[in-house]
């Protein structure tokens, strides 16, 4: 387990599910992950798209809010940024759009909405009362984002003048790297300045995914199931964790990961 207080600038923060359906994604994830709720109090974007916080043993772990008009259902990674103008400047610079903002987001920070050059949608942020997910890298916490794209190139390029990222193969993946951050578990399996992986595909559609770690893999599968998601990829072994890709009910697309216990 991992708590976190602070996140340094170039690190991947926080999640949010954007839901066409808010009462159902809480229903589902609450069961999924245990989590109770927090909202849509203060905290909210505005009165007319209430924003829920999931609460894991009364940490902040992760958002659910209404998806925006003409966006489907998705999870999306938000990276701590000392400034999102100049983000915003950099992604432009660096063949990226800037879908939405700066905006400010009172009290939690300020957000921009951003696109690679192939098409992943990414946000900054800049925090203020909200700092990022108070626990990670544990059951029922969010654990890595990754980005799949047909494009790596480009991508490496985009994110190391964005968010001063390296990248470099480590096996079937790459590693999204950030000099001098620590953070992680001490005994992964990869380095600990390790802040999200990437996939080469050949699929045309570039997106960024997030994993959640889970206590029990058939369990999660069971409840994704009978709480109107579906199993896209089976549980498989992928050493050290057993791993289920799913979609919620809404159609929103995460992986589920069960550290095994080493010997």
């Amino acid at each position: 387990m991992s708590e976190r207080s602070e996140y340094p600038a170039g690190v991947p923060c926080w999640v949010e599910n954007l839901s066409d359906d808010v009462e159902r994604a809480r229903s589902f994830y609450g069961e999924l992950f245990d989590w109770s709720w927090y909202g849509p109090g203060p905290m909210a974007r505005d009165a007319s798209r209430p924003y829920f916080v999931g609460l894991l043993e009364g940490a902040e772990v992760a958002g659910v809010a209404p998806a925006p008009d003409g966006v489907p259902p998705v999870w999306i990674t938000q990276v701590c940024v000392a400034s999102v103008e100049e983000t915003a400047t950099k992604a432009v610079l660096a063949g990226g759009t800037v879908l939405a903002g700066p905006m400010e987001i009172p009290p939690v920070g300020r957000l921009v909405v951003l696109s690679d050059p192939a098409g992943a949608v990414i946000n900054g942020f800049e925090p203020a009362a909200r700092r990022g997910a108070q626990r990670v890298n544990e059951p029922g916490a969010w654990a890595m984002s990754v980005l799949t794209t047909p494009d790596p190139s480009s991508a490496s390029a985009f994110y190391r003048d964005v968010f001063g990222w390296s990248c470099e193969p480590f096996g079937p993946v790459s590693l999204f790297r950030l000099e001098g951050y620590v953070g992680g578990e001490p005994d992964q399996p990869v380095p600990r300045d390790v802040v999200a992986a990437l996939v080469a595909s050949d699929q045309s559609e570039a997106r960024w995914a997030v994993d959640f770690w889970i206590a029990d893999i058939d369990r999660a599968v069971r409840v994704t199931e009978q709480r109107g998601g579906r199993v896209t990829s089976p549980v498989e072994t992928v050493p050290p964790f057993r791993r289920a890709v799913v979609v919620d009910p809404a159609g929103a697309q995460l992986s589920l990961s069960q550290l095994m216990v080493r010997a």
